[in-house]
């Protein structure tokens, strides 16, 4: 099981996230006139960022790591800190504050986004270097309260209302609550990045069967609820 998982792990994962973007894609009729439309923009940017972070091991691969070798960008820390962690943040800010009808709850988040834009500007001004490493802490607490207040505070406005009723007909519930789950597993876990390396395997095998078993849990109930819901009127 560890060999195959360490010749088609990144295969796995790139067929698991392709999946719901097909299936996004081919409903985007559905869901273009609503929000949920932006989900389908999130499925698709989530592989684009996984597949272009795998450039050290394109370049080695085809013998051109020695292009990148020595320099800042040779480990791709600084992508997904950057790029999938700061993405992720936008856009479950950004469905929400769509979805959420109070003006109150939206001017909370609205407002904490731009307080987490600014612990952003400042980690890279002030912490750049720790962009480029395993132990980068700023940017990834950060993420992670910005996604948790914009999901506590739609699921609070939905107990709030009549929308409680249909509630696992929408197509927010299920981004919302898998992301939940998600981020709460996935960014303790970020915090060993420093002993992810191949002196362990065994902790290597470890994260691996959890990522992969995360990102099916997530990229799957996502291709449910494109397939099951229907778009919310407004």
């Amino acid at each position: 099981m560890d060999e195959f998982l360490k010749e088609n792990y990144s295969l796995l994962t790139y067929c698991v996230e392709l999946l719901p973007v097909i299936v996004g894609l081919m409903l985007f009729k559905k869901y273009k006139k609503s929000p949920a439309k932006f989900i389908i923009y999130f499925l698709c940017f989530a592989l684009f960022v996984d597949l272009i972070g795998s450039y050290p091991q394109v370049l080695k691969a085809n013998d051109l790591f020695y292009l990148i070798e020595g320099t800042l960008i040779e480990q791709n820390y600084w992508w997904f800190h950057f790029f999938w962690w700061c993405g992720l943040s936008f856009f479950v800010y950004f469905i929400n504050y769509k979805v959420i009808r109070n003006i109150k709850l939206r001017a909370i988040i609205r407002y904490a986004y731009y307080f987490y834009l600014l612990q952003v500007a400042l980690a890279l001004i002030f912490r750049f270097e720790y962009l480029f490493a395993p132990d980068e802490r700023v940017i990834k607490i950060a993420s992670l309260w910005i996604v948790l207040l914009s999901i506590i505070v739609y699921f609070f406005e939905v107990l709030t209302s009549n929308r409680i009723v249909h509630f696992y007909k929408s197509i927010y519930f299920y981004f919302n609550a898998t992301i939940f789950v998600w981020v709460l597993i996935m960014v303790p876990l970020d915090f060993f990045e420093t002993y992810f390396n191949t002196k362990d395997w065994n902790y290597v095998f470890f994260k691996w069967k959890i990522y992969l078993g995360l990102n099916i849990f997530l990229y799957l109930t996502m291709t449910f609820a494109l397939l099951y819901s229907r778009p919310e009127k407004e």
